[in-house]
């Protein structure tokens, strides 16, 4: 039980008990805690913070995005280089293996172990732009754990990218990318990390760091590794005078290839440190531990032009990739019938994609450039368009299109239409594997074949699928002859097992033995293809490869089982078994892409977390000692701990919303009890929110009397609450807290001359502006606003008893939920005549609970009165109505903006940051702007949560001179002040100071 007034977690996760499955974690994860070697880490580390040993721990490291589960015995968590260097060190005196996971976004096992893994995201974030002396270049350092989007994010400043561009760019990590060599859409094999990564800092199996960027890099290398250098120049020496072989690993890189070490590095560098650089490229962490890195980055292009074509089949559309790459094409992808419909109801997918029927055979091929000036872009054009049979003349006097041709699709500037089409294609792993049949894992492969022979190619791995039963779905990245497919399996099943086995041997035939081709382009070879590559490479180059192993991991202490592997059953063992649990969560398919945004990422668990840890309670059949202890954990883990506030479906390529289902599990947690008095808080909640204002009111007074040691005692009264009814639900004394809202103010409108009725919402009733400010609420900003533009706005007199019922709904109080839901669309509805006023809410996230989340708890009656109701957030409202009616003002310097999760939910985010443009000549946006995990209360009853989740936010804010903070939700401000020290406000609030007429100076 939790707190008096019952709180259940294991009510909340109830369910039939079940035979347990196999793939379930064996009893040792309850003794983990009290094996040796957790505690040889923390007396080797120093804190015990950096060792994790819980059962929920070990299970939810378990996972990653790849079909494969292995437990680890202890997961340590690295915060730094020295703490690698003391890693590796020990682990080649104890023997125990080290595997080092950043995003765990890989997708064949390399970051995978059932001994030590070795979270590297987390503390090895960081990233910086370098411009070069003398201006012609831009150079990016950042280390391994830092998301690749947000190093793109900050080199758009300057006009410049990464070449690497992978799909999963927003959660893939800069270790990842070069561990895996990890491609993507444009960048073929010149733009990869082999080519644009400068320099590293490694850490070697034997705890040497190499610099292999430094001036003395060879020097340092040799001095510290003489027996280490001596291998490595007698590897060179002996490579290049087998010619044959030296060709023959030539032509294998000149297409896109990461199922073997980067032996080509023995043939471009004479110098020992720039040869571990480029073997560490691609290397899955199997030779050292990439801690540092140095890029040479690529234009960003700033226009672009972007084209969906259609095709009859899927080997006209590979027909023309040839062609493509010839006219300048910088992307060319690929998807055929069964990938389109899979993507059909993706925002942004053309019309004629969802009319494609079961039999279809119509391909797609997207092609994109990029360019500084249009000319550019429009001989692409016209070069593409003669390529796929759109060209001027093609199907005049309305012939049919030439055999052949492209039936469909032509280019576009329009950046949103762009992005919809690349949404499509990007979100194309996650939306077929959502699609798997229940109880099945999703494999991803990943072949490469001469682009010259993609057509051919094409029709014979879609004839292998059908073959042995799988979906035919084929895509990937044509222009470098680089395709996708996908397997459903159910690894419970022996004999979907031995039907993988079979498929897996024939594919290789038909790419290594037909087409000459790799194995594997850019996901890496992990355990997937570890059996198979001697069959790709030959005997002698897997020698090489050997040579190189063991002459940088003499222990194999480094990723054990990943890469290279003597054991044939590597790829067919520890896969994944994939349990139902009858709820949105059974289309995860543990890609990761929610993690980099999830408030309680730096705290306790992730989304993807949350449905691993459900995942592994099902397959120990609901019951038993393991499942109970994750049951225990899971409560503040997984539900406390969760803002819910679906910023990971926004992430997720197939919406799948895991704050909604911790707050159905905090609603079946709850006792009858607890509803009712859930309820009768709504009843009266005009009295309810009155009191909660007077309380702030008084806190302030002691506040303002005491000074600290009248925070100290605040802090105490609610401690004492907390520990009598539950710290879930009596929220901790912040000193962030402002004094007491004034009172809603008289608007000289009425309902009959009113543009549009303000409802004020209680947040903004409650809370006054920051402590000395003078500034307004941002209730009285919008009726000084509105009156100053010449708007009129009308605030009911008997707004009190109502709320957009965002509290309720965050804790699960489902009764409560529909009694205020009901009322507030009552009242909403009479307020606006019907729905004659639209209605302009102050608040964002209490804009979204009008709009959307209280109409899942409404009645037929009244979802049609919600149905007539126009609802408005504040910021846009302001901007579409209140801004042109104002003057001119003097703008501030620099602003910097916070959109709330919120507004990104609702799609408003561009309203918050053009009045912020308004206000400032400067609007600085950080790049790492999640969800403050303020969440409504959430920040007052787990202060560490928004503590944790604007770690990376405050520090950037920290750098930036500004002279306002902005954003536009009273909570989120108060919790961003609480993490940053900045007193931020809502933009209305600033738009409303700086237009203010001045007063005449008083004679």
């Amino acid at each position: 039980m939790r707190g008096s007034i019952g709180s259940d977690i294991r009510r909340g996760l109830a369910r039939p008990p079940a035979a347990p499955m196999p793939g379930r974690a064996g009893t040792e994860v309850l003794d983990a805690s009290g094996a040796r070697v957790a505690a040889d880490l923390r007396a080797l580390l120093g804190d015990d913070r950096a060792v994790l040993d819980s059962p929920l721990d070990l299970v939810r490291y378990a996972s990653d995005a790849s079909p494969y589960r292995l437990v680890p015995r202890v997961v340590v968590v690295a915060r730094d280089t020295d703490d690698v260097v003391r890693l590796v060190r020990w682990a080649r005196a104890s023997g125990h293996g080290l595997t080092f996971r950043a995003g765990g976004t890989s997708l064949n096992g390399q970051s995978q172990s059932d001994d030590v893994l070795v979270d590297v995201r987390r503390h090895f974030t960081g990233a910086e732009v370098l411009e070069d002396a003398d201006g012609t270049g831009v150079r990016l350092r950042a280390r391994p754990g830092h998301i690749t989007a947000r190093a793109n994010a900050l080199l758009r400043r300057h006009g410049r990218k990464l070449g690497p561009d992978p799909a999963s760019s927003a959660a893939a990590t800069i270790g990842g990318v070069v561990a895996n060599n990890a491609s993507g859409m444009t960048c073929g094999v010149v733009r990869n990390s082999y080519y644009t990564l400068e320099s590293a800092t490694l850490v070697l199996a034997s705890g040497t760091v190499v610099d292999t960027g430094a001036v003395d890099a060879d020097e340092r290398l040799r001095a510290a590794e003489p027996g280490l250098c001596a291998e490595l120049d007698a590897i060179r020496r002996d490579l290049r005078a087998d010619r044959t072989l030296a060709d023959r690993i030539r032509a294998k890189f000149s297409i896109k290839n990461t199922s073997g070490f980067h032996l080509d590095a023995f043939l471009d560098e004479d110098s020992n440190a720039a040869t571990l650089r480029g073997l560490a490229v691609g290397s899955e962490g199997t030779l050292a531990f990439v801690a540092d890195t140095v890029w040479r980055t690529v234009p960003l292009g700033r226009r672009r032009t972007t084209a969906l074509f259609r095709f009859a089949t899927l080997h006209d559309a590979a027909a023309v990739v040839p062609g493509l790459n010839d006219a300048g094409a910088e992307a060319v992808e690929i998807m055929d019938s069964a990938s389109l419909r899979a993507a059909a109801r993706t925002a942004g997918a053309p019309a004629w994609v969802a009319s494609l029927d079961a039999d279809a055979t119509d391909a797609a091929i997207l092609t994109e450039v990029r360019a500084e000036d249009d000319a550019a872009l429009d001989a692409f054009e016209a070069k593409a368009r003669a390529v796929v049979g759109r060209g001027e003349g093609a199907g005049a006097a309305g012939g049919a299109p030439a055999p052949g041709a492209a039936i469909g699709g032509d280019f576009t500037r329009d950046p949103a239409v762009a992005d919809g089409y690349w949404a499509v294609r990007s979100g194309l792993l996650a939306i077929i594997g959502a699609a798997r049949p229940d109880g099945t894992a999703l494999i991803t492969e990943d072949v490469v074949v001469p682009p010259a022979r993609l057509a051919d190619a094409c029709g014979d791995l879609e004839a292998l699928l059908v073959k042995h039963g799988f979906l035919g779905a084929v895509n990937g990245h044509a222009s470098a002859g680089n395709v996708h497919f996908y397997l459903y399996l159910d690894a419970s099943q022996p004999d979907q097992v031995a039907t993988y086995r079979a498929f897996m041997t024939d594919l290789v035939a038909l790419v290594v033995d037909r087409y000459d081709g790799s194995l594997k382009g850019e996901h890496g070879t992990g355990r997937n293809m570890a059996p198979f590559i001697e069959r790709e490479w030959g005997a002698d180059a897997v020698g090489f490869m050997w040579r190189v192993k063991r002459a940088l991991d003499p222990h194999g202490i480094l990723a054990p089982g990943v890469f290279l592997s003597d054991d044939p059953e590597v790829a067919f063992r520890d896969l994944k078994t994939m349990p139902t649990l009858g709820s949105e969560f059974d289309r995860c398919i543990e890609c990761g892409f929610c993690e980099p945004v999830c408030p309680s990422r730096n705290l306790t668990t992730t989304p993807r977390q949350r449905i691993v840890l459900q995942r592994e309670m099902a397959r120990q059949g609901w019951s038993g000692e393991v499942e109970a202890a994750l049951v225990d954990e899971y409560e503040y883990a997984g539900v406390n701990t969760c803002a819910g506030d679906s910023s990971c479906a926004i992430a997720c390529p197939v919406d799948i919303d895991t704050g909604h289902v911790m707050k159905q599990i905090r609603r079946d947690a709850w006792s009858p009890t607890a509803q009712r008095v859930g309820e009768g808080l709504a009843r009266r909640w005009g009295v309810g929110s009155a009191g909660a204002r007077v309380a702030v009111g008084a806190a302030d007074v002691v506040r303002r009397g005491l000074g600290a040691p009248g925070e100290a005692a605040l802090a105490g009264v609610t401690n004492a609450g907390r520990a009598l009814l539950g710290e879930d639900l009596v929220p901790r004394w912040l000193n962030a807290i402002p004094g007491p809202a004034p009172r809603v103010p008289a608007t000289r409108a009425t309902q009959q001359t009113a543009d549009a009725v303000l409802f004020a919402a209680c947040i903004n009733r409650i809370f006054g502006p920051p402590p000395g400010s003078g500034a307004l609420t941002v209730t009285q900003a919008l009726v000084a606003l509105a009156e100053r533009a010449g708007k009129n706005l009308w605030i009911p007199d008997d707004l009190g008893d109502d709320c957009c019922a965002t509290i309720w709904q965050s804790k699960g109080l489902d009764a409560g939920n529909r009694l205020m839901a009901a009322r507030l669309v009552e009242d909403l509805h009479r307020w606006s005549d019907g729905g004659r006023l639209p209605v302009v809410v102050d608040a964002a996230s209490c804009t979204l609970g009008v709009l959307e989340e209280v109409v899942p708890h409404l009645d037929a009656a009244h979802r049609a009165l919600h149905d007539a109701l126009t609802v408005v957030d504040a910021t846009t409202w302001v901007r579409r109505e209140v801004l042109p009616g104002l003057g001119e003002a003097a703008r501030l310097g620099t602003v910097v903006v916070h959109p709330t999760c919120s507004m990104h939910t609702l799609g408003i985010a561009d309203d918050l940051r053009a009045l912020a443009a308004v206000v400032a000549d400067d609007v600085v946006e950080p790049v790492v702007a999640t969800c403050c995990g303020t969440a409504g209360d959430r920040a007052m009853l787990h202060p560490e949560l928004t503590e944790t989740a604007t770690l990376e936010e405050a520090a950037e804010v920290a750098g930036v001179d500004a002279e306002a903070w902005v954003s536009a939700n009273r909570t989120c401000e108060l919790g961003l002040e609480h993490d940053t020290g900045k007193p931020y406000e809502s933009v209305v609030v600033t738009l409303e100071r700086i237009t203010r007429p001045s007063r005449p100076s008083p004679k």
